[in-house]
């Protein structure tokens, strides 16, 4: 796999990091503390196309590679997460799956103006009793005339609480299985549609997440997406591409919290010396790095296979596991570097601890990922 990024790849990524660095970081703790959705930047992320990033031109997009995604998903999560899983969302599980799945004339009037930062989407499969069990939903789509009519409720759909379209997923028969699963597009202005409260969130506490409710709100037919009872494998492949964003997001909190740490280990003193040259604290900083570079190799060889149109299930499942972990790992062991000041809200570092938490469980928990990459080995082993 060829590391060297190419002029696009460089610009993307730099363009990023000044944004993150300028626009985010000043208000990133502040937003944490009250939880306040970040309307004004995120508009501005849309303006400078990284909320479409890897969307054709044609249709609102940058059209950059996956590789640049990843980029410059590391640098905007690196400075706030909560800012890395708004531009994933839309990124990865609202453009990606129009794009890939959408007619033109879906493309022209869903896709554009998400691509190109107009209006936010979100993406929603869980239900209050189905989170890993995908198959297992309650809220209906009934065929009435030329549309249908969609009842039930869905649940932690992260930027729902200000998404002007979401990607929802409902059932045909709600005594049948995923065969009977349909994807449809959601305009949030409508009636029948109806947002619960903002959820109380441990980490990522300035991105939206909330339950929505559908009573007897009407679908045109033409919003359907994808091929009716094709929605589960809509929402698998589409995951695929999530999880490369999360893997991403991973990575950024990530190196957030391992830079802090070798900072902090090079001023701090404890018995008449650094305590970065102290062995213990060393030694964490080694595996820290160790698991930073490793999850960003695997999460970049997903971002490659995906560009070159191979399939990347396993891989992208493989990079979202190990970065999300490895995510765990370095903040904690950046809280314990830092000692005392790691616990407190007067640095960073607590926020990344927390922030770090959700990326084992949203878009496949651990356990799921575990479960394609053995379905993977042994289908491969015969």
């Amino acid at each position: 796999m060829d590391l060297e990024l190419n002029d696009q790849q460089r610009m993307i990524r730099d363009l990023a990091r000044d944004f993150a660095e300028g626009e985010i970081a000043p208000i990133a703790a502040r937003i944490d503390e009250t939880g306040e959705f970040p309307r004004d930047t995120v508009m501005k992320m849309g303006a400078l196309g990284l909320m479409g990033l890897t969307t054709a031109e044609e249709w609102g997009g940058v059209g950059a590679d996956t590789v640049s995604y990843v980029l410059a998903m590391e640098e905007i999560s690196r400075v706030c997460a909560s800012h890395g899983v708004i531009m994933s969302v839309n990124n990865s599980l609202v453009c990606y799956g129009l794009e890939k799945f959408g007619t033109d004339a879906q493309r022209k009037e869903w896709l554009v103006p998400l691509a190109s930062g107009e209006k936010i989407g979100a993406y929603s499969l869980t239900e209050p009793q189905s989170g890993s069990d995908a198959a297992n939903m309650h809220t209906t789509a009934i065929l009435d005339g030329d549309h249908y009519l969609i009842n039930g409720r869905k649940s932690w759909v992260t930027s729902g609480p200000v998404a002007d379209t979401i990607v929802v997923f409902v059932t045909t028969n709600p005594k049948g299985d995923h065969n009977d699963t349909m994807c449809v597009l959601v305009d949030t202005t409508q009636p029948g549609f109806e947002r619960g409260k903002t959820e109380p969130k441990l980490g990522i506490r300035a991105s939206a997440t909330c339950e929505v409710t559908f009573e007897d709100y009407k679908a045109p037919v033409d919003a359907v997406l994808g091929e009716d009872g094709g929605g589960f494998k809509v929402a698998m492949t589409i995951l695929d591409a999530g999880r490369i964003g999360i893997a991403s997001q991973a990575l950024g909190i990530a190196r957030a919290a391992f830079e802090a740490s070798v900072s902090y280990a090079q001023e701090r003193k404890a018995f008449g010396k650094r305590i970065a040259d102290h062995q213990a604290i060393a030694f964490m900083l080694a595996d820290m790095n160790t698991r930073l570079d490793a999850a960003r190799l695997l999460t970049l060889r997903a971002a490659v296979k995906k560009d070159r149109g191979e399939r990347y299930s396993l891989e992208a499942s493989m990079a979202k596991l190990y970065a999300s972990e490895a995510a765990n790992f370095i903040t904690d062991k950046a809280v314990q570097v830092h000692g005392g000041m790691g616990y407190s809200k007067e640095l960073p570092v607590e926020r990344y601890f927390r922030d770090a938490r959700i990326t084992e469980i949203y878009e496949g928990t651990s356990e799921i990922q575990r479960l394609v990459i053995a379905r993977n080995v042994l289908r491969a082993a015969g």
